[in-house]
């Protein structure tokens, strides 16, 4: 996450512009799928394999016609960045890019659903080579469109949306030729028709809690461009699948267990790249733009942007084990109160009151990390997992067969 903070800091306002636009979109659809975390991860805990492939057909059913309303938005985004009052060249190009991305958006919806469904098994290392594989095609196919074709800027959105679907490609083939999903993808059914709205009732909280605080990181490149220098500021402002596995599995101590190591590594992460990012802050501004004056508002706000990363990477986790708990509404309710009634407030006091522009809608975002990450980890405290085992037991047992498995012990 940091490092497309970082990227939409030194990017040009174009791209920055479009990245509102298409970050939006996805964002959406990731949030969506996020229901699966829940639903796929307990069901594979509680051995009911079967549920994980029609979670994930119905959770493909879901995203498609939403990804059909966001290819009608994108198609549009010249005409909505210009509304809102954004550099005409600026939208322009934005506009451009964002339709020649639409062919991406449902292969990102795939992407999402088949991701998903994979790491509630566990099953990562043959997505990493999968998305090894995607990436080093992706930069042969990237250079080709833009350097050997007239497409230019253009050509770069084709290759992402190519690369999304060759991804989409070697998943699928994946889930269709190895024996590690015989027993949780048995093809496609009807059965992925019912149930329809139990999973909205999780999809869309999902969503809410992952958009709310990506919408608001995005605004912040909206305000940027009402910046009195729009062109600088838009280029300066540019753990959830073990823990539900280990409730659906009705082992709470696990659970337990794995929040607490997640989240101590995630610290410990954070403060290593943190202190990283601090010593290479002179550096970091090279690799995405040539600009002297964007290069050196980089390496001033660096240190700004390593602590959003250490709160980012502590979030994370806690946003993942809320996911994976079911907590999805609790968590929508906190980034609305985090993001929306404090981190926007004070981004527009410290950049428009208090004059410190770029940075100050920084600050904004970093009140509001420390709010989300106070508030999520005074629930994990507060929470019991014997109770939330229970709980998981009964989501499970009420999208399919009743399983006469119930804790006994109490809090």
């Amino acid at each position: 996450m940091f490092v497309g903070h970082l990227g939409e800091l030194a990017l040009s306002g174009a791209s920055m512009a479009t990245s509102f636009a298409t970050v939006t979109g996805f964002n959406l659809l990731m949030g969506m799928a996020s229901a699966l975390d829940t639903l796929c991860g307990q069901s594979f805990g509680a051995e009911q394999h079967h549920m994980l492939g029609l979670h994930a057909q119905r959770a493909a059913l879901v995203l498609f016609p939403v990804s059909a309303l966001l290819a009608i938005i994108w198609g549009n985004t010249k005409i909505i960045l210009i509304s809102i009052r954004q550099d005409p060249k600026i939208s322009e190009e934005a506009g451009i890019y964002a339709c020649f991305m639409i062919p991406s958006i449902f292969a990102y919806a795939l992407l999402q659903c088949l991701v998903k469904f994979l790491q509630a098994q566990r099953i990562v290392f043959p997505m990493v080579i999968t998305s090894g594989t995607t990436a080093l095609l992706h930069a042969v196919v990237c250079w080709s469109l833009v350097f050997k074709s007239p497409l230019k800027s253009r050509g770069a959105a084709l290759a992402s949306s190519l690369s999304y679907w060759i991804n989409v490609l070697l998943l699928v083939a994946y889930v269709k030729l190895s024996s590690s999903c015989k027993r949780t993808w048995n093809g496609f059914s009807r059965e992925a028709f019912h149930n329809v709205i139990p999973f909205l009732k999780i999809s869309i909280p999902s969503a809410l809690m992952l958009c709310l605080k990506a919408w608001s990181i995005e605004l912040m490149v909206i305000l940027s461009g009402l910046l009195p220098n729009p062109k600088l500021e838009t280029s300066v402002v540019s753990i959830c699948t073990r823990v539900s596995n280990e409730l659906g599995a009705n082992k709470h101590q696990a659970a337990q267990l794995a929040s607490w190591v997640v989240l101590f590594m995630s610290i410990i992460e954070g403060v290593i790249v943190g202190m990283i990012l601090i010593l290479l802050r002179n550096l970091l501004g090279h690799v995405y733009s040539n600009e002297k004056e964007v290069v050196k508002s980089v390496a001033a706000m660096t240190p700004i942007l390593s602590l959003s990363c250490f709160l980012d990477g502590i979030q994370s986790v806690l946003s993942g084990i809320a996911r994976g708990s079911g907590w999805q509404k609790i968590g929508a309710y906190i980034n609305l109160g985090s993001f929306y009634l404090v981190g926007l407030p004070a981004s527009l006091v410290f950049a428009f009151v208090l004059h410190l522009e770029g940075m100050g809608l920084w600050y904004g975002i970093i009140c509001a990390f420390a709010i989300q990450v106070l508030s999520l980890l005074i629930i994990m405290l507060r929470t019991c997992w014997e109770e939330e085992a229970k709980t998981a037991l009964k989501r499970v047992q009420d999208s399919t067969a009743p399983r006469n498995i119930a804790p006994n012990s109490e809090c």
